[in-house]
């Protein structure tokens, strides 16, 4: 596992992922975008290998960030390399980054400890269930140079207010995160990821093969296009 993503050992049918990069706010660079995609791989595979007995087999996952940010997006000093190869490698892992995480075959729960940025806000939304600090709140800032990602956003909250996040990058604060359901619920800072873990194991009391066949009526019933980034 790479230093930038930490991954707990599965417990209750409950794997943590952590992202690692607290001095750069959890920004997702190429190499930590990759790191989450190949956990997840891996988690999926061991998954459908693994007899249904097995005490180990996860059924969902809990996602966090290192420090007081959740994820502040993408690495923009990456975006800045004039190398036309490491663009290439750019947009090929942020594409195989969506992917992975929307068509992930078991539940993904998002312990928000704090500020979810552009594409950290996408990152959350991407994910099953939302458990935010009230201290947590979320914005596209991005709009100002590049189009946000849609879809997953729509279908969480609904057209109407999708287009306004979506188009202004205002600033939203947990209390108003929940009462237009973007989080499932709000804890104290300090029981974020311990409230999330909680989710997750009311979840992970299920077979594996219900979990796993309920995600794909998620998949499913969401109609996300999971193709390039910038077409979500």
């Amino acid at each position: 596992m790479s230093e930038l993503l930490k991954q707990s050992e599965p417990a209750d049918g409950v794997a943590v992922l952590t992202l690692n990069r607290p001095e750069r706010k959890n920004a997702l660079s190429v190499a930590l975008r990759d790191a989450v995609s190949d956990a997840l791989d891996k988690i999926a595979a061991d998954t459908a290998l693994a007899p249904e007995s097995a005490a180990d087999t996860v059924r969902a996952i809990v996602l966090t960030g290192a420090g007081d940010t959740f994820c502040a997006g993408f690495d923009l000093r990456e975006f800045e390399i004039a190398d036309p190869e490491f663009q290439k490698q750019l947009w090929a892992s942020s594409d195989r980054f969506h992917r992975r995480c929307l068509t992930f075959p078991l539940p993904i729960i998002a312990a928000i400890n704090g500020a979810a940025l552009a594409g950290g806000f996408d990152l959350a939304v991407m994910c099953d269930l939302r458990v935010a600090a009230r201290t947590a709140w979320f914005s596209h800032p991005e709009l100002a140079f590049s189009e946000v990602v849609y879809g997953p956003l729509h279908e969480l909250v609904g057209c109407g207010v999708a287009r306004e996040l979506a188009l202004t990058g205002r600033r939203v604060e947990a209390d108003e995160a929940l009462r237009i359901g973007l989080v499932n619920r709000i804890v104290e800072p300090d029981a974020t990821v311990a409230a999330a873990l909680d989710l997750a194991r009311d979840i992970a009391r299920a077979p594996r093969a219900v979990v796993i066949a309920m995600k794909r009526k998620i998949i499913d019933r969401a109609g996300i296009a999971t193709g390039a980034t910038l077409d979500l």
